[in-house]
């Protein structure tokens, strides 16, 4: 089978959650999942399920969230630049079927990780595995090389209206 590239971007909600639908189809049909979350250090509730279910998951962010540019820290830095490097292996070892890349696209706003670096990504991926970059921003570069792109566009959020991220439901 042939695998694309698929891209999830735009400001609106669901990206990461419609990555993780799409594990839970791959998972159903028997196929190798891996999930690797950049700018991501904080626990969230999907992970306890998705690892049960035999998705291997690595991290590759700090427990603060990184709000701009000028806030990334050396450790933010380090952390998504290991976690790139792990990700190169991940796709050339060819183990999984689907590789979820989650934030990636972010994480080039943030000049954690070049656009070209997510280029090279998509140029290793093996034609067989299912790729899919998640997070906001994403370059018009990676958009233009994926064969397939989703943007969320918000309409309306209650985060406006000061209601922060709740368990079971955005974390």
């Amino acid at each position: 089978m042939k695998g694309y590239i698929q891209v999830y971007t735009g400001n609106g909600k669901g990206k990461t959650t419609a990555s993780i639908g799409l594990m839970i189809r791959a998972l159903g049909n028997d196929l190798r999942v891996y999930m690797g979350q950049f700018m991501k250090g904080q626990r969230y509730g999907e992970l306890n399920t998705l690892e049960k279910l035999g998705v291997t998951i690595e991290r590759f962010g700090t427990e603060n969230c990184v709000i701009s540019p000028e806030h990334v820290t050396d450790l933010d830095l380090a952390k998504a630049k290991a976690g790139y490097k792990k990700v190169e292996e991940i796709l050339l070892s060819k183990k999984y079927d689907l590789v979820v890349l989650d934030e990636i696209c972010v994480s080039t706003y943030f000049n954690l990780i070049t656009k070209d670096e997510v280029l090279y990504l998509m140029k290793i991926k093996p034609k067989e595995t299912e790729l899919v970059l998640t997070g906001r921003y994403a370059p018009k570069e990676v958009i233009e090389a994926a064969d397939l792109v989703t943007e969320m566009k918000e309409i309306k959020h209650y985060y406006n209206c000061g209601v922060m991220a709740r368990d079971g439901i955005e974390r």
